[in-house]
């Protein structure tokens, strides 16, 4: 292959970006068999699910609690999946540590029927007056995300009861430290469409001295939709400070919410990230052969022989994430009070809340997929095209920014000479030209063959089921719960899966 300036041979080596598999998901990648045994019963695409693995999530997040001396719950931010053996594994949990975040109505009617109730259950987004209406029912905390919601929620209780409705304010608009509160601030967090601006929270304190009869205000929240941890820490000291505002006009608040955003790592290896970045721009340059479907920069673009733009992606390499970030956060010096942020709280006897998502369903499941057609893309690139039983809304990583390999699971031992690696673009089922799982050249060990499966590793926070649809009356993707049981893996579907019932078994 000659390079684009026609200066000689390209040597295009191989670009893998190899999933990271942890235990117990790294030995269940390992029985193939068992996988594709699954498929052949279920079908294509198929999800499947660790229960034991969140659990397992949420004590590692319990014991950066513990380090710091905390009180406090994880909230399951339930919008990450919509699996009902994953509720019902975390509603098997410590009452007081594990509870779950619902977004809707739906979410909340489900998270009930799941096992847990209403004291373990935080209402946040968007509300309509049926969300509002049931969360106050069965004694939610709701999680106020403007003023607009509290007159609608007071409105309702005092019309339907049941009398006072815990609640959380929702705070957005956080300013530098060395102009809080005064003229002139200068914005570092990013704006927001949700929370009630910090300048704007005086408002809405009278507001709930309007409204003490029928809700007490017994916290503040914030989420933040950026990775930097420093943001954050600036954040949650002034929510702490806001606290104190609210206790001196006769408030009593004892929680802060900071939300999710603590990360996962998708990928094994810091350096494979760090090749296909830098020859992502490359090649966007014309400086080697594109990496992508008709060239597709992912946000980059070439001006004037200069790389300008802002790669669209997700930090897939990521040292600290989940339990770690949240440890980093909490040990960071505040930028005005000069205190590591878990001490703010403990001086102020707050507790502390989280609300993960992603980071909560790490390494916690898979997605799986039958190839129905392999060929060449063009004659003279060798690379191919794969078909796949599934499209781009059942397997949505990439629509999150996420690239990662998929693993091949073969059918069968591989013949003889399938072993040199390939270049392939995975294409969906749809019949859309924009139906592609990945717009990447994904680089696979060996050509893989009609009837082989590709895993696509840790799928379960927002890819196999947020973005899942009907369209062309292609079937959604089932989902089952599995459990290492002895030497063999068990499996239920994912809606008989119940923490007193292992998979394959009886009730304890």
């Amino acid at each position: 292959m000659a390079d684009r300036h026609g200066e000689g041979p390209y040597v295009d080596t191989p670009l893998y970006l190899r999933p990271r598999a942890d235990p117990p998901l790294a030995s269940l990648l390992e029985d193939q068999t068992f996988l594709h045994a699954l498929v052949d019963a279920l079908g294509s695409p198929l999800n499947v699910l660790l229960p034991e693995a969140v659990a397992g999530n949420a004590a590692r997040f319990r014991a950066v609690y513990r380090r710091h001396h905390l009180a406090g719950r994880v909230y399951f931010a339930h919008k990450a999946n919509r699996s009902s053996a994953l509720v019902r594994r975390l509603a098997a949990e410590d009452v007081a540590a594990v509870g779950v975040d619902v977004a809707s109505l739906e979410e909340l009617r489900h998270a009930l029927s799941c096992g847990f109730t209403g004291s373990r259950i935080m209402a946040t987004g968007p509300k309509d007056a049926e969300f509002l209406w049931l969360a106050a029912r069965v004694g939610a905390t709701v999680n106020l995300d403007s003023p607009g919601e509290l007159e609608q929620l007071a409105g309702l209780v005092r019309r339907h009861g049941p009398g006072r409705v815990d609640v959380l304010v929702r705070l957005s608009g956080f300013e530098s430290a060395s102009g809080h509160g005064g003229a002139g601030t200068r914005m570092l967090s990013r704006r927001s469409r949700f929370g009630t601006p910090l300048r704007e929270a005086q408002t809405l304190l009278s507001a709930l001295h309007h409204h003490a009869d029928v809700v007490e205000l017994t916290g503040v929240a914030y989420h933040l939709d950026t990775t930097g941890v420093e943001e954050k820490a600036r954040a949650l000291e002034q929510c702490v400070l806001f606290m104190d505002d609210c206790r001196a006009r006769g408030l009593a608040p004892r929680a802060v919410d900071i939300g999710g955003g603590f990360g996962v790592g998708y990928l094994a290896e810091a350096g494979e990230w760090e090749r296909w970045t830098t020859a992502l721009s490359e090649a966007v340059l014309g400086g080697r052969p594109p990496l992508t479907w008709r060239g597709h920069g992912y946000g980059l673009r070439n001006e004037g022989g200069t790389v300008r733009g802002t790669a669209a992606l997700y930090p897939a390499h990521r040292p600290t994430a989940g339990p770690g970030y949240l440890d980093e956060l909490l040990s960071l010096p505040a930028p005005v009070l000069g205190r590591p942020t878990a001490t703010l709280l403990l001086e102020h006897l707050h507790d502390l809340h989280i609300e993960p998502g992603r980071s909560l369903v790490d390494q916690c499941g898979l997605s799986l997929a039958r190839m129905l057609d392999v060929r060449p893309a063009d004659p003279e690139s060798g690379q191919y095209l794969v078909r796949l039983g599934m499209n781009a809304g059942d397997m949505s990583l990439e629509e999150h920014g996420v690239l990662v390999d998929p693993v091949l699971l073969s059918r069968g031992e591989p013949e003889k000479g399938d072993g040199e690696p390939v270049g392939v673009f995975l294409t969906g089922n749809l019949c859309l030209e924009a139906d592609l799982i990945t717009r990447r050249l994904v680089h696979l060990p060996r050509l893989p063959r009609v009837g082989d499966l590709l895993a696509f590793v840790n799928t379960a926070g927002y890819a196999m089921d947020f973005h899942a649809h009907r369209a062309q009356r292609q079937p959604l993707a089932r989902t089952v719960a599995v459990e290492r049981r002895g030497e063999s893996w068990q499996w239920c579907l994912d809606e008989d899966y119940w923490p007193i019932t292992p998979p394959g078994g009886t009730p304890a």
